[in-house]
Formats: C-alpha cells, sequence, structure tokens
C-alpha cells in the first residue's frame, strides 16, 4: 500500500488528469477498439471532458473532420516535460582511455 498523504496523491493525479474540456474522438467502427488511424472512413464519436469523465459530445464524419476538431495542432503544448533541472547532463563523448598508434 502506498503511504502518500493524501493531499500528495491528489497533486498528483489531478497533474495526470486532462484538462476540463479537453476533447479526444473515438471510432465508431465494427469490431473491437482500435487505432483511430484503422478505418479513417468510419464516423468518430467526440468525447469531452467534464472534469471527471469522458461524456459524449457530438459525431465527426470520419478521421479528418474529428482530427480538425480535436487535432494535434498544440500536442506540443500539451507535453509536460520536468524542471530542466531534473534532466541529466550530456555525457561526454567517449575516449579510449590509452592512445593507439598504429605502427
Amino acid at each position: 500500500m502506498n503511504d502518500d498523504p493524501l493531499d500528495e496523491w491528489a497533486a498528483h493525479r489531478d497533474a495526470h488528469r486532462p484538462a476540463r474540456g479537453a476533447r479526444r474522438a473515438v471510432p465508431l467502427g465494427e469490431g473491437p477498439a482500435r487505432g483511430g488511424h484503422v478505418d479513417p472512413a468510419a464516423p468518430r464519436g467526440m468525447l469531452e471532458w467534464d472534469g471527471h469523465q469522458w461524456v459524449p459530445s457530438g459525431v465527426a464524419e470520419d478521421r479528418a473532420a474529428a482530427l480538425e476538431e480535436t487535432g494535434p495542432r498544440n500536442a506540443a503544448e500539451r507535453v509536460r516535460l520536468p524542471p530542466s533541472s531534473a534532466l541529466p547532463s550530456a555525457p561526454e563523448p567517449w575516449r579510449p582511455t590509452e592512445e593507439f598508434w598504429r605502427p
């Protein structure tokens, strides 16, 4: 069992949750759930995060229409990076321990 205090646990959980109003699309094709790139002509169900769960918010005609609504236009802004002090330093290039001279 994890012994983190409840406020630390809640902060960690909230940091990994989507922002309220975030949208995503899921394929509505036949069969089991598959990747979004499979069957690009299938309609997409639009889901919106209400702060607690993903709720249906509409339907898109196909993958292109869904990407227009939810697309990766700001995907780089959503990536959380660690503080720069937490990043490891750049490794030194490898150098042989002894100089090698070919005769």
